[in-house]
């Protein structure tokens, strides 16, 4: 491990503050930011997505995301329309961890995606199973709870620990599932390691989150949550888009349909949004390398980084 790159990983559960973190230890050590949330890749999705507020700039034949003067990649860059598997995210986040690190700068992977910063820190194998049309056709005209039901039967494993509301991960691990008999969690087999990562987590008393996630949720609302989602589904973005059908964007949706009351879209929001969190950090505890520090502590998150990019330097005493 100490002759490959050395990457920082910022993780923790939604609302916990990896954002501000990340951008304060990246004007600190000279770094650059590479996005892990399989939200924040898509474009006009910003405040359902708690998108950090930026601009593209080019620079030297490179272009990024630039928020406070610091290069993000992976971020605001897919068409709400369109398919970006696990396999995609990785190989464009290695791409562009390789490009940070020639151009001398630190690469700090931030997000609560825990299968993208997985696929990242121990270079996950992808499932070497091609996409099946036919029987993709047939699944895609069962409801989400439905297939949900039959994944759970089928590879109790991955029901366990995939997303369950992304109906293109569901479909992916059917797939695997019914055409190969294993678990899709077992096809990823875990290949040599790439980087030297050092994965600092955000730990939050469990009311202390709660009560972020709600007032995170009620500024969205008040900055046009619901203009965003409509003017999304007229530009012809259908509501059972993978992109659409996530948190925030699914409920504002039903209520936009009459489905629901505004009331009630906003507390299923939360409610689930909370769930989430929990989910997420079932998760990441399950990775004892993890260096959790208290909420969003600065200093003691840069003594780690410092630590582990400039190891000090011993000596015998004469």
């Amino acid at each position: 491990m100490k002759n490959l790159p050395k990457i920082i990983v910022i993780l923790g559960p939604t609302a916990s503050g990896k954002t501000d973190l990340a951008l304060s230890l990246a004007k600190k050590f000279n770094g650059e930011i590479v996005s892990a949330d399989s939200r924040q890749i898509y474009k006009k999705m910003s405040i359902g997505t708690a998108k950090p507020a930026g601009e593209w700039q080019g620079k030297n034949g490179t272009k990024a995301y630039v928020v406070d003067g610091v290069p993000h990649h992976l971020i605001d860059f897919i068409d709400p329309g369109k398919d970006f598997s696990l396999s995609d995210y990785k190989q464009e986040a290695n791409k562009i961890i390789g490009q940070i690190i020639y151009r001398g700068k630190l690469p700090i992977v931030v997000g609560g995606t825990g299968l993208y910063i997985w696929a990242l820190v121990d270079n996950l194998a992808m499932p070497q199973v091609a996409p099946n049309k036919k029987l993709r056709h047939e699944l895609e005209v069962k409801d989400l709870s439905e297939l949900v039901e039959l994944l759970t039967k089928l590879d109790p494993d991955s029901a366990q620990k995939i997303d369950l509301k992304n109906p293109r991960r569901v479909l992916r691990a059917l797939e695997v599932a019914i055409l190969t008999g294993e678990s899709f969690l077992k096809q990823k087999s875990q290949a040599e390691p790439l980087y030297n990562a050092l994965q600092i987590g955000l730990l939050w008393p469990r009311e202390d989150l709660y009560a972020r996630i709600e007032q995170r949720i009620d500024k969205m609302m008040e900055q046009g949550l619901i203009k965003e989602v409509e003017a999304l589904n007229k530009q012809k973005y259908g509501w059972n888009l993978p992109s659409m059908s996530s948190l925030g964007y699914k409920q504002i949706g039903a209520f936009l349909r009459g489905e629901i009351s505004l009331e009630q879209a906003v507390s299923e929001f939360k409610r689930d949004s909370r769930r989430y969190a929990k989910k997420q950090m079932t998760w990441f505890k399950r990775d004892k390398r993890i260096e959790w520090i208290d909420k969003n502590h600065l200093k003691s998150s840069e003594k780690l980084v410092r630590d582990f990019i400039l190891p000090r330097a011993r000596f015998r005493r004469p």
